[in-house]
């Protein structure tokens, strides 16, 4: 992750602002010097102890962490790329352009269990879309979201003043991004994030100076200082001596590296709980030698204060943990793999798709364990295909693809041994397999079999580009995170398959096309719903009888399963034969079939008879939401047709068609409950939003750019829980369907 553009990587960025991205030049650089002085202020201004700011990526429904303020690298590591459907704050803010609130960790679990797991300490937080200030009529969304948080003992609601801020500031963040965009220099999201840190205090003058040195040793026991990310910025001779190691070994380290006895999920858990929340912590823990020491812990936005004070011998503690001896080698702490195997496994149990599974492991694995490139393979049909990649060329795995299982290499080695594979260097690879080059450029590799259900089925790759040992606890960490992927990954493909069929089905039980009638228009759209199968028994049908007669059908099956599909299919059959006839024995014929069949699930529909020579449209319905009428100049209408019982109840049900005038001009709009359905809200409203939008748009518009702006419309709205069919007829002079 790099601090600042241009700068190395190890260094810290200057505190402040616009200094902080002084790195940068060009119009890019003036963006980022004003959006890291407007994320300052904007947490300065709310009272914020961090600071977040997403940008979109223009080519996916991907948000880029493109900046933050107040938060430590690794904490910012796994929150780097979000997927705009992930159930996260910011992309709900996003997606839904809606404000998210939460008081407490309490609230965080039971709303966004992933986040209260890998993060269950105390803070409030807020996330919300940047919306230009004042908002345009016709803005387009900027895409881009903030998050804001605040130190744990923030009371449980937002007060007006805060809320305020927080506005201003998405107002002020858009209004840039907005300009930025106007002027052909678009804020792109940086390739990693940009760490800016909050204006120090006034720095103190040598007497000040020293009198504060002089303070701080008549103090008993030790003090340090911390930065955000753990590291110790300051220690006196006397913490050095209680924690048994040189000021010169601890000054620049993480302590939990530099002192083994450290290396503890529970120590390390409460820096995290302290950076995380801004609240003082307190723990006890013994050195090899010497007696047990307290440490007390005060955090602020620059940093973490430490007291170090040996425990009083009447004082009781807790049992010592066993001692583990030092690695030879620098490794992962055992709290960052926890940490990591945390965050990866709630991250999974989200993934529904292969794909999700490849996204979340990059997105994680390869910046937190210091990786360049990772590669997800899987066994198929004898042959090794890739799964997805991330670091890599294309054109190099694209070379790999479809490699026999039967080649000995390191790759297929873990699907016939289930047995990981390391390789500090390119001497290590080319001696273990000299006939195999990879050239990939990389420098050391683990080759770590995907095991699902006691059986091989892929490898994860990962690749270093600089010489990297792989010591027993990296080992251990990262056949752990193997196992965890294999799992999701053999669910995901299983998903995928699942799926795939039942997508299939669908897609051939839908007309393929519809008939050209003259003088009428026609357009007809389907729309899944955002969660699930991608599939369920929504159907539309259109049927000519003759030049001048069609039939048009739109139906829906209780459920989004196979089985609804397979109905689905049954009922367009069924209409189809009956077709020609009374609206009302149609669906009468229809309902006695599907009470014969015992199918279990209902089904509403609506039948409309539209005859172009009388002018004259005859219409009933089952159970169906009322169809939407606009006669030419007039307004959209609602159609309360004679209620109908849904189909499959009572085999002796009996239905009332009605007739209309079908003038040219006219306009047919049939749907299902999908389309004017929104959690919370009462159906009626939703009916009338829908005919106002119809009445809203230029008659000599094409039925197929209505029906288009008409699904747009429910795509953008509250997330959706049913599909959407819609079949929309226009009677003209001339044209033909679009």
């Amino acid at each position: 992750m790099r601090d600042l553009p241009g700068r190395d990587q190890g260094a810290e960025p200057p505190p402040g602002t616009a200094e902080g991205v002084d790195g940068a030049e060009g119009a890019e650089g003036a963006d980022q010097r004003a959006l890291g002085e407007a994320l300052v202020r904007a947490c300065a201004a709310a009272g914020a102890s961090i600071g977040m700011l997403y940008l979109p990526d223009p080519a996916r429904r991907v948000l880029h962490l493109a900046m933050t303020l107040g938060l430590a690298r690794e904490f910012a590591l796994p929150w780097s790329r979000v997927v705009v459907d992930d159930s996260i704050p910011v992309a709900d803010a996003v997606r839904d352009g809606r404000f998210v609130w939460l008081g407490g960790q309490e609230e965080t679990a039971r709303r966004y269990p992933r986040l209260g797991l890998v993060l269950p300490y105390d803070f409030a937080l807020a996330a919300a879309p940047l919306v230009p200030d004042p908002a345009p009529a016709a803005a387009e969304p900027t895409g881009a979201g903030l998050i804001l948080l605040w130190p744990g003992s923030h009371a449980p609601h937002l007060t007006d003043r805060e809320r305020d801020a927080v506005d201003s500031a998405c107002g002020r963040l858009a209004n840039h991004l907005r300009r930025a965009a106007d002027t052909g220099h678009p804020v792109r999201p940086p390739a990693q994030p940009v760490m800016l840190r909050p204006l120090p205090p006034p720095t103190p003058g040598p007497v000040e100076a020293a009198a504060a040195m002089a303070f701080i040793r008549r103090l008993p026991g030790g003090n340090c200082a911390l930065d955000l990310n753990g590291t110790i910025t300051f220690i006196t001779a006397e913490a050095a001596e209680l924690l048994g190691a040189p000021v010169s070994r601890l000054r620049g380290a993480l302590p939990w590296e530099a002192l083994p006895w450290m290396d503890t999920p529970v120590i390390e858990d409460h820096y995290r709980a302290a950076a995380i929340s801004r609240l003082p912590r307190s723990f006890t823990a013994a050195p090899p030698v010497g007696r047990y020491l307290r440490f007390d812990l005060y955090p602020d936005d620059t940093g973490i204060s430490v007291r170090i004070t040996p425990v009083a011998a009447d004082e009781p503690v807790p049992p010592p943990a066993p001692r583990t001896a030092a690695p030879a080698e620098p490794s992962p702490s055992r709290a960052t793999a926890l940490y990591q195997l945390m965050h990866l496994a709630a991250a999974l149990t989200e993934a529904v798709h292969a794909r999700d599974v490849v996204e979340h492991a990059a997105d994680l694995l390869v910046p937190a364990l210091g990786a360049q490139a990772l590669a997800l393979l899987v066994a198929e049909e004898q042959r090794l295909r890739i799964v997805g990649f991330r670091g890599y060329p294309a054109e190099l795995m694209a070379r790999y693809d479809g490699i026999p299982l039967g080649v000995h290499t390191a790759s297929t080695h873990g699907l016939r041994t289930g047995e990981p594979l390391f390789f500090a260097s390119e001497g290590e690879l080319a001696a273990a397999f000299p006939a195999v080059v990879i050239g990939d450029g990389m420098a050391a590799w683990a080759f770590l079999p995907l095991i699902a259900s006691g059986r091989p089925i892929g490898t994860l790759i990962l690749a270093y580009a600089q010489h990297h040992p792989f010591v027993p606890g990296e080992r251990a960490i990262l056949t752990s995170l193997a196992g965890l992927i294999a799992q999701a990954l053999d669910r995901a493909r299983l998903y995928d398959a699942t799926h795939q069929l039942a997508h299939s089905l669908q897609t051939g039980l839908l007309p393929r096309v519809l008939p050209d009638v003259p003088h009428l228009e026609v357009a007809a759209r389907y729309l899944p719903a955002a969660h699930g199968f991608d599939i369920g028994g929504d159907f539309y049908d259109l049927i000519r009888i003759d030049d001048t007669t069609v039939a048009a059908a739109v139906g829906d099956v209780q459920g989004h399963n196979v089985n609804a599909a397979a109905l689905m299919g049954q009922v367009r059959t069924a209409v189809h034969a009956s077709a020609g006839e009374h609206p009302a024995e149609v669906l009468a014929r229809t309902n006695r079939l599907l009470t014969d069949l015992e199918p279990g699930l209902f089904t509403s529909c609506v039948y409309a008879h539209i005859d172009l020579a009388t002018r004259t449209a005859h219409l009933a319905t089952a159970g169906h939401p009322p169809p939407l009428l606009r006669h030419a100049g007039g307004p959209a209408r609602v159609l309360r047709l004679p209620p109908g019982l849904l189909l499959g109840i009572d085999p002796d049900a009996s239905y009332t068609a009605v007739e209309i005038p079908f003038e040219p001009g006219s306009l047919l709009v049939l749907y299902t409950d999908g389309l004017v359905e929104v959690p919370g809200e009462d159906l009626e409203d939703g009916i009338a939003a829908v005919a106002a939008r119809i009445a809203a748009t230029d008659e000599r518009h094409a039925v197929g750019a209505l029906a288009d702006d008409l699904i747009g419309q429910a795509r953008g709205g509250a997330p959706r829980t049913d599909d959407i069919a819609l079949l929309l007829l226009r009677f003209a002079q001339e044209g033909r369907h679009a």
